[in-house]
């Protein structure tokens, strides 16, 4: 039977990456999914990932890539990688049931001298008290038996300057060995390898990145705000304090935040915090002042139609761009929904236009999509910019617009066009 140099545990925006870059370096890959629907695509060679276009996909099936249903390739890869969703359950609380669910079926087929790297987002700790204890009930042990190490997935979905290839690689592992065994790994098709002490240290690598992108975001939030009422224009503050060549990077207010990353990440940072018995007030408070931006933008959407004497109520409200990044399809977290729900409990007339994304439904109703931009925008009473795509033609929507809420600060401002 065949033998797999790796196999990758959930076929989505982490594992299909890894997979395209692995199989471009020679190695044999078996990618192992609980969908049946994914694995027949992959294996028709139909992708369903931004940053993975169908030509990749036939160059990986060439190169012998191969999708499948059956945990048995396990006991036949010397490197197994799981990149199954760490989400939120509804209380904010980590949801590591598919770690778990993967992690069980590795024990199951697990063999003596196997590598095996956990890439799913998650608290400091994982690895060693979750995923260990689970591999262990295999009768092999790790550092011993088996090579066990955390590396974080950095993918950034649309992102055409950095893939995985060029995006440094942060592995930690549980011992000694098991951090040179994963880092010969991925040196084999990433750039630059960065080793840490221990899992627990790269756990909280990727916690800090997102955690600081969330503090500093919901800094400029909460300055747009009160910088609406002081009357200053924050837009034009940030591109100042830009300048300076050393102590700033700039952040952008915006709608909220979205994505598989943001909003979820410094969450599971809260969570281990609160176990010692105290709360992590800046990512709190963040994740409170991030949350409230949605309500901020229906609020401003009022204000710009009574000005024009018109009620939400019956108001014919466009949405341009509804993903949570531009250029993208992906809508995972997008606060396009709580805008859009808000709007909705208003008695909105509420439509939208997006070139990636064909049918969209909130809180089951479905929302019209616009084809033409310049006749959708001219037919509103107000367009509401959520998100910049490359294919909106902006002096359409700046010209033809009756009223435009921009929340990404791309718009000229003018009396019919007002900045978040």
């Amino acid at each position: 039977m065949t033998a797999f140099d790796l196999t990758i545990i959930g076929l989505g925006y982490v594992g299909m990456p890894l997979a395209k870059e692995a199989t471009a370096a020679g190695l044999r890959v078996a990618g192992l999914d609980v969908d049946p629907r994914k694995v027949e695509a992959l294996n028709a060679g139909r992708s369903y990932i931004d940053d993975l276009t169908d030509a990749d996909l036939d160059a990986m099936l060439t190169g012998g890539f191969t999708a499948t249903l059956d945990a048995s390739v396990l006991a036949r890869s010397r490197t197994i990688v799981i990149c199954v969703p760490t989400p939120l359950d509804e209380d904010h609380r980590p949801d590591l049931s598919a770690v778990e669910g993967a992690t069980r079926t590795v024990a199951e087929h697990l063999q003596a001298g196997t590598l095996v790297v956990l890439e799913s987002t998650t608290w400091p700790g994982t690895t060693d008290e979750l995923a260990r204890p689970i591999l262990e009930q295999s009768g092999l042990v790790a550092g011993e038996d088996f090579h066990l190490a955390f590396s974080p997935e950095r993918i950034d979905p649309g992102n055409p300057k950095f893939g995985l290839r060029n995006t440094p690689k942060v592995v930690g592992g549980f011992t000694p060995a098991c951090k040179e065994r994963a880092a010969a790994f991925y040196a084999q098709f990433v750039e630059r390898v960065v080793p840490v002490s221990g899992t627990r240290e790269a756990e909280m690598a990727k916690l800090l990145e997102n955690t600081y992108r969330h503090v500093n975001i919901a800094l400029v939030n909460e300055m747009a705000i009160f910088c609406d009422e002081l009357g200053v224009n924050l837009w034009e503050a940030i591109e100042a304090a830009s300048t300076k060549p050393f102590g700033f990077q700039k952040f952008l207010p915006g709608p909220g935040v979205g994505g598989h990353c943001i909003p979820v990440d410094p969450s599971y940072l809260s969570y281990t915090v609160r176990k010692l018995g105290y709360p992590f007030r800046f990512v709190e408070l963040a994740q409170e002042i991030n949350e409230r931006m949605p309500s901020y933008v229906v609020a401003r959407v009022q204000r710009l139609l009574n000005r024009a004497r018109k009620p939400v109520n019956g108001s014919r409200v466009l949405l341009l761009g509804v993903t949570y990044k531009p250029d993208i399809a992906d809508e995972r977290e997008t606060p396009a929904i709580p805008v859009a729900e808000a709007l909705l409990e208003l008695g909105a007339d509420l439509s939208f236009c997006d070139p990636y994304v064909k049918e969209w439904a909130v809180e089951g109703t479905q929302i019209p999509r616009e084809e033409d931009l310049a006749e959708a925008v001219a037919a509103a009473d107000v367009v509401v910019l959520l998100q910049q795509h490359s294919a909106f033609d902006l002096d359409v929507v700046e010209e033809r617009a009756p009223l435009v809420l921009d929340t990404r600060g791309v718009l000229a401002t003018s009396e019919r066009v007002e900045r978040l």
